[in-house]
């Protein structure tokens, strides 16, 4: 902290008056907001390896002189390890469009008009070095300067390893081997001197002022403009349609075309080309889904696999895998595994739904009249405030404790929020940790509020406590409870007790 402290008195002549830590990504750099009396506030990173540091503000120099919406670096320390960038705001693309989803899944069109802003950058970042840049430009990537053999068999290897050795898929590795050398050949037959982004996605943009800003670009490198199309557009948890997909690759050409460049383009075989990378990204995928999802046991990761393969199976309908025939032998195989396991388990789900219907006809008799239903009761709760009492006098019902995730209360930005304000649900979601606890919690009480239901009971009462009942308690309390409204139909009553808010989600 002390490092940061002298830069920002380097920068501003001033100390700061705070400094608050952000949530973390994926990486282990750390992030701190820092904030002073009159100045803007700025983002102070810490570093973990010289080299990323050096990656990012060698790009980021290049990138602003060519007058590129990236953060600017306004000091660096002596080591290179800790460094202090433009501050773009909280407002990432991936939690926009979360909030302009709309109940069918589609995106309102403010959200289809910061994808065309932010798509209509990319062909700028991508074509930038060969503005007379090129022997300068890669220098400092990391780990490498370029998208090679080296790294495209690293990724198809993840994919045999992590993801296809897992499923329990019988395979000859050897005819594997020859056609990922093929497919090799094909990724890597376009020489240019383009910048891949690497890691082009709704994360790594941010909105300010309804303007896109990019960060995170560290891990660029030269290679062929397809990736970051492919990457960005074909994002599982993005859940584009072809519509949405087909709009955004029209803004990305006519952007692409815009721009002056000696870069040789040719039109007819762009489509061809992109769909080779959409199959290359989804193997990449699957064996980080594989690796996260069939090797750690984490969920969301293992429930995303049904998604990749089918998208799989959408590029083989193109024929994108017929010059590899034994590769696509084996993604048909595990296409095929998909379909069985899809449909034994919505033969259990019938299963389910045939004994839950005995069960409720069976169990007539326990509801007072036709007119019964089930009540359900969530509150948020301060435990040092006690237990909310149930009222109904059913006595039955859940307490959760909160206190287990990462509490947003301990630093200044997020003391005068609530678990219902963006930010904080940010803050929350970006570790994942409250999502885990929250699977198992929905687990639970789907089961409990369906046999409610079959059984005629009336009320359910169900409570999340943390410190203070101002952030994590709500934040579960408000998901939970919309959850089973939505799920199951039913009448629920919401109490956020310490913050004085209550709602109700008529049946």
């Amino acid at each position: 902290m002390e490092r940061i402290i002298q830069l920002y008195q380097g920068l501003t002549g001033k100390e700061p008056q705070s400094i608050v830590p952000l949530a973390g990504a994926g990486s282990n750099r750390q992030y701190f907001r820092v904030l002073g009396n009159e100045q803007a506030s700025v983002i102070a990173v810490i570093g973990t390896n010289t080299e990323e540091n050096e990656a990012f503000i060698d790009l980021a120099k290049h990138f602003k002189e060519g007058n590129l919406p990236v953060p600017a670096v306004l000091a660096v320390s002596e080591d290179r390890m800790v460094y202090l960038q433009e501050d773009c705001g909280d407002v990432s693309l991936y939690a926009f469009l979360a909030q302009h989803r709309q109940e069918d899944g589609t995106l309102d069109a403010e959200a289809l008009e910061a994808l065309k802003a932010t798509i209509r950058e990319l062909p700028r970042f991508q074509l930038l070095p060969l503005n007379g840049l090129q022997s300068t430009f890669f220098v400092h990537c990391f780990p490498q300067q370029e998208m090679d053999r080296t790294s495209v068999m690293f990724d198809l290897n993840y994919f045999k390893y992590c993801f296809l050795k897992l499923t329990g898929v019988e395979f000859n590795e050897y005819k594997l081997q020859q056609d990922f050398e093929k497919l090799a050949d094909d990724i890597l037959a376009e020489q240019t001197d383009t910048f891949l982004y690497r890691d082009f996605q709704s994360r790594n943009v941010m909105l300010k002022d309804g303007k896109p800003y990019f960060i995170d670009f560290q891990g660029g490198r030269k290679g062929p403009i397809y990736y970051d199309v492919a990457s960005f557009l074909w994002q599982s948890s993005a859940k584009f349609s072809d519509e949405v997909r087909n709009l955004l690759i029209g803004e990305y050409l006519d952007a692409l075309q815009s721009q002056p460049s000696p870069f040789e383009f040719h039109l007819s075989t762009f489509q061809q080309r992109l769909h080779l990378f959409v199959f290359f990204r989804i193997l990449q995928v699957l064996g980080a889904y594989g690796f996260r999802g069939l090797w750690e046991k984490k969920t969301y990761f293992t429930n995303s696999i049904p998604l990749a393969l089918h998208n799989l199976q959408t590029e083989l309908s193109l024929g994108v895998c017929e010059p590899y025939p034994y590769l696509k032998d084996v993604c048909e195989m595990l296409i095929a595994l998909n379909a069985k396991e899809e449909k034994s388990r919505a033969a259990e789900e019938a299963k389910k739904e045939k004994v839950a219907a005995y069960l409720q006809q069976d169990n007539s008799y326990l509801k007072k009249d036709d007119e019964s239903h089930l009540t359900v009761r969530v509150f948020s709760f301060s435990f040092k405030k006690g237990i909310p009492e149930d009222e109904s006098g059913n006595g039955g019902g859940y307490v959760f404790d909160c206190r287990s995730t990462h509490n947003p209360g301990r630093y200044e930005e997020y003391k005068p929020l609530t678990g219902l304000d963006q930010p904080v649900i940010d803050f929350l979601e970006a570790d994942g940790e409250i999502l885990t606890f929250l699977e198992s919690v929905y687990r639970l009480v789907d089961f409990h509020v369906a046999r409610f239901k079959e059984r005629g009971f009336t009320n359910m009462q169900i409570n999340f406590g943390c410190t203070g009942g101002r952030h994590r308690s709500v934040y579960c309390a408000q998901h939970v409870a919309e959850h089973i409204h939505e799920k199951f139909g039913v009448e629920v009553h919401i109490c956020h007790r310490e913050q004085g808010i209550q709602q109700t989600l008529n049946a």
